[in-house]
C-alpha cells in the first residue's frame, strides 16, 4: 500500500494572513532561586509566512534555540516564558495547557535537534521510533504509518527505504541518523517544523546529503520553517529570510540576498567578516597570503613527534595480531616542534583513533611511535609519567570532557598537583596564569564548569592541558561544537600560545577552512589511508587526491545556488569499472572516485607520487591529469543561478 506524502499548498507568501507563525514581544527569562530574574530574550518579534524557511542566526547565547523551543511553548530548565504572544496558525500556543501542549508538539509543531543520536534509543528498532509519533497522535493506523516512513526514507534519500527501518540506531551512520530524525519530524505532517543546527556535527560530504535531503523535502511538501543556525553558509542555500540574533534581541532581519551580500548592523556585518575571505584568517581562502612569521624556524633535524608505519583498530585479535576492524594502515607523519600538523577527513576516517594512539588511549597492532627520536610505548602502561606530561589531548566536546560538580579552580589545579606538585597559594597563582593565558578572568575559577558557556568551557579544557606544561597537545575537532565567531577566537587563541610557549599542535578536522588557518603541514586521511601529506601552501589548490579535491569542493560558499551545483559535482555519474581483486593495499577511494581508471585502480596498488608542489598524494593518476580534472569552476552568476 501507497501512502500519499502531502504535496506544497498553492499560496502566495508574504501577506500577513498568509502567516503561519507570529510572535510579539516574546521575552524568556531564567530565574534561580533567591536571585532576581535574568532576561534572556528581549521583546523579540517576528513572523513566518507558510512555505517560508526563516533562519535565526547568532553566536552561542544569542537566544536562537530558546527562541525555537518557544513555538512549542516549551522553555529549558531554569527558563520561562515570561510575556508575549505566539502563534502558530489559529492556536494561540501560549493558552495551551500541559494536555494541549503535547497536542502541538509532534503533530503541529515538530522538531530535528542537532543530534540525532541522542534522540533514538539504541534498544527499538528505527521505524519503530520513526512512527510512535503518528500512534501516539492518532494520525495514522500503524500499517499506514509504516507505508508512510518508508516513502519518506525514499523521499530523503535514505539507502534501502524498505528495510532500513529494521536497523537499530548504532546500525547507521550519523548523516542516516540525521535524515531518519526528519521522517521521524515529517511523519505526522506538521505544519511547523524547527530544524537546530542538523548539519553542525556531520563531516562536509555527509552535510552536503543532508541539506539537499532537506532541501528537497521542504520544496516538495511545502513545508514552513524555521532553521537555526550559526553557519551562515549552511543558512544561505536553506533560507529565504534570516532573523540575526546577538545577546536575546534582533539585530536585523531581512531577505537571505540582502543579509549576505549587504548586511546594515555592525554585529551582522561582523559574522559575515568571519566567514569571508577578506574579513578573517579561519576563510583559509587560497587566494589569501600565507604569512611567513608563523611559519616555524628550521629546528633540528630530529621531529618532536614521529608516527612509522602506525596500525591500530579494534576488536578481537587474530594469530598474526591485527584487530578484527583495522583503522588506522600503515600512516606516517612527523610533527616539528612549534609547529602544527593539520589532520583532516570525513567521520571514519581514522582521525580520532590516531590521535587516541599518540595519546595512549588505544594500543597500536603495528608501527612505532618515537618522541624526540625515543621509542615512545604504545601501552600506556608502560609510559612515565613524564611523557604523560608531554602529550596532552584535548577533546570535542568539552561537556564529556569536563566534570560539571567542580569548579573551575579545582579543575586547573588536579594536573598542577599531579605534575608539578603544586597545591595552596602556589597553585591558586599558577590557575590564574592558566586563566589569563586562556584569556578568561580569574574570577572565573570560583565558577563551577556547568555554568560556563561553550567557548568558555573549550578554553577552560585547554587550560587543563597547558596546566602539564606540555611540547604537544592533540586537539580533537576543539572548534567543531562552536559557532564560527567562537570557533575563530579559540584559532586565534592556539596560534597566540604556539608563539608565546612553542607548543606543538596535531590539530584533528573535518573542515577545509579551518585545517588551511592553524597548520603548517596536512595529512588527508581516508578510511585509515593517508592518501595526501603537504604543505598548508600545497593544499591551497590544485592539484590534489581526487579525495581531497572532494572535501575542498564540499566546504559551503557564501553563495546561494551552492548547494545545488555541489551536489551535482558530488553525486555525478561515474564510470563503470570491473570488480576489484582481493588486494588489500588497493586505493580505498575507488568506489567514489570521478578519475577511477578500470583496470588500474582496482587492479592495482596506487603509488606514493610527489607533485611539484611538494604534497605527496597515493594515486594512480598523473599531476597532468590531476590538474585537468580538478581546474577552479567558475561561480555561477545571479542570472545562471536562477536559470538552474
Amino acid at each position: 500500500m501507497k501512502t500519499q506524502l502531502r504535496t506544497k499548498p498553492d499560496t502566495k507568501l508574504g501577506t500577513n494572513s498568509r502567516n503561519l507563525v507570529e510572535v510579539r514581544g516574546l521575552r524568556v527569562v531564567g530565574s534561580r532561586s533567591g536571585e532576581p530574574d535574568t532576561t534572556i530574550v528581549h521583546d523579540v518579534d517576528f513572523e513566518v509566512a507558510r512555505g517560508e524557511v526563516l533562519a535565526l542566526i547568532g553566536e552561542s547565547g544569542s537566544g536562537k534555540t530558546t527562541i525555537a523551543l518557544s513555538l512549542m511553548g516549551h522553555a529549558r530548565s531554569g527558563c520561562r516564558i515570561a510575556g508575549g504572544s505566539i502563534r502558530v496558525g489559529d492556536t494561540d500556543v501560549r493558552a495551551l495547557s500541559p494536555k494541549g501542549l503535547a497536542s502541538l508538539r509532534g503533530r503541529k509543531v515538530a522538531y530535528i535537534a542537532q543530534s540525532a543520536a541522542a534522540a533514538f534509543n539504541p534498544s527499538r528498532n528505527i521505524l519503530d521510533q520513526v512512527i510512535e509519533s503518528a500512534l501516539i497522535h492518532g494520525t495514522l493506523s500503524k500499517r499506514a504509518a509504516q507505508a508512510k516512513a518508508i516513502e519518506l526514507f525514499r523521499a530523503l534519500a535514505l539507502p534501502e527505504p524498505d528495510t532500513i527501518g529494521k536497523r537499530y540506531p548504532h546500525q547507521v551512520s550519523g548523516g542516516q541518523l540525521q535524515r531518519l530524525m526528519a521522517a521521524m519530524a515529517l511523519i505526522t505532517d506538521p505544519e511547523l517544523v524547527i530544524l537546530d543546527e542538523p548539519t553542525t556535527a556531520l563531516d562536509v560530504t555527509t552535510q552536503i546529503d543532508v541539506l539537499q535531503a532537506f532541501k528537497r523535502v521542504i520544496k516538495e511538501f511545502g513545508m514552513t520553517a524555521v532553521y537555526v543556525s550559526h553557519d551562515l553558509a549552511v543558512v544561505a542555500q536553506m533560507a529565504d529570510r534570516i532573523l540575526v540574533l546577538s545577546d536575546g534581541a534582533v539585530r536585523e532581519a531581512g531577505a537571505t540576498e540582502q543579509i549576505l551580500h549587504a548586511p546594515a548592523h555592525p554585529y551582522t556585518q561582523s559574522l559575515i567578516a568571519a566567514v569571508t575571505p577578506d574579513g578573517a584568517s579561519l576563510s583559509g581562502d587560497p587566494r589569501n597570503p600565507i604569512d611567513q612569521a608563523t611559519q616555524p624556524a628550521a629546528g633540528p633535524s630530529t621531529p618532536l613527534l614521529e608516527v612509522r608505519s602506525m596500525m591500530a583498530g579494534y576488536g578481537r585479535r587474530n594469530a598474526k595480531g591485527s584487530p578484527a576492524k583495522l583503522i588506522l594502515n600503515d600512516v606516517d607523519l612527523k610533527i616539528g616542534r612549534g609547529q602544527t600538523v593539520g589532520v583532516i577527513g570525513e567521520s571514519g576516517s581514522g582521525k580520532t583513533t590516531l590521535a587516541k594512539v599518540i595519546a595512549g588511549l588505544v594500543t597500536p597492532s603495528g608501527g612505532k611511535l618515537l618522541l624526540d627520536g625515543q621509542p615512545l610505548a604504545g601501552d600506556l602502561s608502560k609510559r612515565t609519567k613524564e611523557q604523560f606530561r608531554r602529550i596532552q589531548i584535548v577533546f570535542q566536546n568539552a561537556d564529556t570532557a569536563l566534570n560539571p560538580t567542580h569548579t573551575v579552580g579545582r579543575t586547573l589545579a588536579r594536573p598542577l598537583a599531579f605534575y608539578h606538585g603544586m597545591k595552596g597559594a602556589r597553585a591558586q597563582a599558577r590557575v590564574a596564569e592558566l586563566l589569563e593565558l586562556v584569556r578568561l578572568p580569574a574570577s572565573v575559577a570560583s565558577r563551577s564548569t556547568a555554568e560556563l558557556s561553550g567557548g568558555q568551557k573549550q578554553r577552560v579544557n585547554l587550560a587543563r592541558a597547558l596546566a602539564a606544561e606540555p611540547d604537544l597537545i592533540l586537539c580533537d575537532e576543539v572548534t567543531s561544537a562552536l559557532d564560527t565567531v567562537v570557533g575563530a577566537a579559540i584559532l586565534d587563541l592556539l596560534r597566540d600560545l604556539q608563539k608565546k610557549l612553542g607548543i606543538s599542535y596535531l590539530f584533528i578536522t573535518h573542515d577545509i577552512a579551518k585545517v588551511r588557518a592553524i597548520s603548517d603541514d596536512i595529512v588527508v586521511l581516508y578510511s585509515g589511508h593517508r592518501v595526501e601529506t603537504g604543505t598548508r601552501a600545497a593544499l591551497s589548490a590544485p592539484p590534489y587526491h581526487p579525495y581531497s579535491h572532494l572535501l575542498v569542493s564540499s566546504a559551503p560558499e557564501l553563495r546561494a545556488g551552492w548547494l545545488d551545483e555541489a551536489s551535482e559535482r558530488c553525486h555525478r555519474e561515474l564510470a563503470p569499472i570491473g570488480p576489484s581483486n582481493d588486494n588489500p593495499e588497493l586505493c580505498t577511494f575507488v568506489s567514489r572516485c570521478s578519475m577511477r581508471v578500470d583496470g588500474v585502480c582496482n587492479q592495482t596498488t596506487p603509488s606514493l607520487r610527489t607533485l611539484v608542489n611538494g604534497a605527496q598524494v597515493l594515486c594512480h593518476r598523473s599531476e597532468a591529469d590531476l590538474i585537468r580534472f580538478q581546474a577552479p569552476l567558475e561561480p555561477l552568476s545571479v542570472e545562471q543561478a536562477e536559470r538552474a
